[in-house]
């Protein structure tokens, strides 16, 4: 498995056939077919132990709803375990492409838009969890939320 943690951007001016071939070398080391495995690291973090970490800093009253709703299905309690699912990616390949990304990408965090030209769009829109990171983690995490729900 190839982790790799930055690349650097093409200047602006790059031509479309320099980015084209940036691209390229970057599928080359790492491919398309290295997103397809996953195994669980043997030092692989307690999922609960995760989800407790994450509540230090929630009101503490509102804790045991937060269990009682993720208990109600498996798609609920992927909703809810954004944190162990991004520390589950965090070993996987990445192409080293960052972008700010939305974190919980997951079905229920999209919906449509209408703009101010009176367009419909359809787009994120929950961004409690966003943070740079490797952009295909918010892909990974939408199609396993296809999955599940």
């Amino acid at each position: 498995m190839t982790t790799i943690e930055h690349v650097e951007p093409l200047i602006n001016t790059a031509t479309r056939a320099e980015r084209y071939a940036a691209g390229k070398a970057l599928r080359a080391r790492v491919s398309r077919a290295s997103h397809g495995d996953w195994a669980a690291a043997t030092d692989r973090p307690d999922p609960i132990s995760l989800l407790e970490g994450s509540n230090r800093t929630r009101v503490q009253e509102l804790v045991p709803i937060r269990y009682g709703r993720m208990s109600l299905s498996p798609f609920a309690f992927l909703r809810g375990s954004a944190g162990v699912m991004a520390s589950d990616l965090a070993n996987t390949p990445a192409s080293g492409i960052r972008v700010q990304i939305c974190g919980d990408a997951h079905l229920s965090n999209f919906g449509f838009f209408a703009t101010p030209e009176r367009n419909m769009v359809f787009d994120v829109n929950d961004f409690d969890e966003t943070r740079p990171g490797p952009w295909g983690w918010d892909l990974k995490r939408l199609a396993a939320s296809i999955v599940v729900a």
